[in-house]
């Protein structure tokens, strides 16, 4: 089956693109949702000295900072009133998508359709408020401590952080809603991958530094090849699925029949997406990011704790790998349930063929999903962990995780494009049927 892309690169050309203006709309309104998104990028916090604040960012690299950062945009070495980016934002969703599987309020409002979700989505964006000026809170006490980055510390600045960078992720969050409902793709992964793309030049200019400072040219060339390998490898295992049978009985209705067609339960390799690897990364190096806040005042066990889970250390690899298998099975389970999937199937009349309904098909179904896991979780932590130890030896400025991401959303994106374009020439053939009626 040929993917999105494919078929947009089939069926592409200028003048059906000329007649999508709703399309020409959404693609020119979702630049400008996304230029004003960078551009929050760039305005500084107030209260915050920019020499003092770049002293202390060259110190604390290689930490839980550096993640931020790439997700960011960058936002955070210029302490941006972006500079808590859509983080918060995720990190609601995911406490909410927890809580529908835990509290039963929660669940019974999941089941409810299109009201049910608008009020969790309501509850998503009060916890991104209470979740954004906790941490902005905690990073107004990080830069007060230990270092002249606040001009004039107390709490006056700490309310003013607070509703900078707290209104900043609200308006983050409200122009991906924007883009989502009035553009074209998923506002929040769009926000988060024009971060990472912004800063290519930066990566480019560091890598070409380094090969002429180093006289290591077929190195880098070599690395560039393997990147193009891995961005491959990526869209093959993000394509790849599992597509279960599902048998609909005939049914009939006066002289009439209907029913008995087929259609497919598909299954993705991925079901986790990006997930896993920021939350394995992020637990990670936790450690490191508060020592280097501490500065000197860092007890020896810390030490002792970041010296051997230090970003390149084989035991950071090590436990960054299993971490992404286990937050792989853990975030599968909670956006998909088999249990759901078998009751919704039965509730319809769809069977999967010699499997019985209800108990048995979910049995079946986790038993997919289960194996299907798997090999999803190995190929994150192999597309992870591989730039993680040629970063180590070779100082990649781009991780797994910001590849992974931009391969993902562009997939996402060039499907929204290619089906707003079949869209438009089912409108146009339609249009035309009506005509040819009216002549007739």
């Amino acid at each position: 089956m040929p993917s999105a892309a494919e078929q947009l690169a089939a069926n592409f050309n200028f003048s059906s693109f000329g007649k999508a203006t709703e399309l020409r709309q959404r693609l020119l309104f979702t630049l400008g949702m996304l230029i004003v998104a960078r551009l929050g990028t760039f305005i500084p916090m107030p209260g915050i000295d920019p020499n003092a604040l770049a002293q202390m960012i060259g110190h604390q690299s290689g930490g839980l900072l550096d993640v931020f950062n790439v997700l960011a945009g960058g936002a955070i070495t210029r302490m941006a009133i972006f500079a808590l980016g859509i983080m918060p934002y995720i990190s609601a969703s995911i406490i909410i998508q927890l809580m529908t599987t835990v509290v039963p309020e929660f669940e019974a409002l999941k089941k409810e359709g299109e009201a049910g979700r608008k009020t969790l989505n309501q509850y998503t964006r009060y916890g991104t408020v209470g979740l954004a000026a906790l941490q902005a809170l905690g990073i107004a006490f990080g830069l007060e401590h230990g270092s002249r980055v606040v001009i004039d510390p107390g709490w006056a600045f700490r309310i003013e952080a607070v509703i900078t960078l707290t209104g900043g992720t609200i308006l983050l969050m409200w122009i991906g809603e924007q883009i989502t409902a009035r553009g074209v793709g998923n506002g929040i992964s769009l926000i988060i991958f024009a971060g990472i793309v912004a800063r290519f030049p930066s990566y480019i200019f560091q890598m070409i530094d380094s090969a002429r400072t180093s006289n290591n040219g077929l190195i880098i060339i070599l690395i560039l090849v393997g990147v193009i390998g891995l961005v491959g490898f990526i869209v093959f295992m993000e394509r790849a699925q599992r597509r279960l049978l599902v048998q609909y009985p005939k049914r009939q209705v006066g002289q009439r029949m209907f029913g008995g067609e087929s259609s497919h339960l598909p299954l993705k390799l991925n079901v986790s997406g990006v997930i896993p690897p920021i939350f394995a990364s992020s637990i990670l190096l936790f450690p490191t990011t508060i020592a280097a806040f501490n500065g000197a005042n860092v007890p020896d066990w810390l030490q002792t704790v970041v010296a051997y889970i230090g970003p390149g250390q084989p035991l950071y690899i090590a436990l960054y790998g299993l971490m992404i298998i286990f937050f792989a099975f853990f975030y599968t389970s909670i956006v998909f349930n088999p249990e759901d999937t078998a009751e919704n199937l039965k509730k319809y009349g769809g069977f999967i063929p010699g499997i019985r309904p209800g108990k048995k098909t979910a049995e079946y179904i986790d038993f997919v999903l289960t194996r299907l896991t798997v090999i999803g979780a190995i190929y994150l932590a192999i597309v992870c962990l591989i730039p993680e130890a040629m970063r180590s030896s070779y100082a990649l400025p781009l991780g797994g995780t910001s590849i992974l991401i931009m391969v993902s959303v562009t997939m996402d994106t060039v499907a929204q494009i290619q089906s707003h374009l079949i869209a438009q020439q089912y409108e146009g053939l339609i249009k035309k049927a009506k005509l040819r009626g009216m002549k007739r």
